[in-house]
């Protein structure tokens, strides 16, 4: 299954999304550039984390308009797997591919640590269900997602806040949310339940020697099976 891993100038974890794909049996990474005109026929797309134009305006705002999000618009409304990792949840929710946005962090800080999120809502592409929390770590200043509350209320009802911040042992905590998102939001689907947005890195998590390998379900999800 080839995945195309896309670079827009400012991206910095392209390479790391690459690298976990490609450690995947089953998957092969491909290199997409953001002024592409086409996603040269993959099955599946990755948009990484990163700084994609320095955040100018807002993180994702330049990026939304890039050639190959114009296309990545097609794949999407056709059924097309789509992931976008921190500036990649950023830039799918200012191109209208998943609802939402996101604002600074509540205290103002980057916040670069381990987290333990928690599947719900439904399945989706990049997600089966699981019923223990995932390590992933998020390194971010920007990832309060949030939306107006009716619109809040709408995804909530169709299971849309597939991922969220707890604890260890899968408690929603306060103290557990890292930034201050709406309803301890960590990832969020669109209602077809093909793109998925999410402010942990999975890419980050994919060996034992990085401290988790949780970040593996994302991607094995894919081929329909378990890490």
């Amino acid at each position: 299954m080839r995945v195309g891993v896309v670079t827009f100038p400012g991206s910095n974890c392209d390479a790391d999304a690459q690298r976990a794909i490609d450690g995947v049996d089953g998957l092969r990474a491909v290199r997409l550039w953001h002024g592409d005109a086409d996603l040269a026929g993959v099955d599946a797309v990755v948009l990484p984390g990163g700084f994609s134009w320095g955040d100018y305006l807002r993180p994702g705002a330049i990026a939304r308009v890039a050639p190959i999000v114009q296309e990545l618009r097609r794949f999407a409304d056709a059924g097309g797997p789509v992931l976008g990792i921190c500036n990649g949840f950023q830039i799918l929710c200012e191109a209208g591919l998943l609802p939402g946005a996101l604002q600074p962090n509540r205290d103002g800080r980057f916040r670069c640590m381990d987290v333990w999120v928690k599947a719900e809502g439904r399945a989706c592409a990049w997600l089966p269900p699981l019923s223990r929390p995932l390590r992933l770590p998020i390194a971010h200043a920007h990832g309060a997602w949030t939306a107006p509350e009716p619109e809040l209320q709408a995804c909530e009802d169709r299971g849309q806040l597939v991922l969220r911040y707890v604890t260890a042992t899968g408690e929603r905590a306060d103290a557990a949310n890292p930034n201050g998102s709406a309803r301890d939001v960590a990832g969020v689907c669109n209602a077809a339940g093909n793109v998925l947005g999410l402010m942990p890195h999975p890419e980050r998590a994919v060996h034992a020697d990085l401290g988790s390998t949780d970040g593996l379900h994302l991607l094995t999800a894919l081929l329909g099976r378990s890490a």
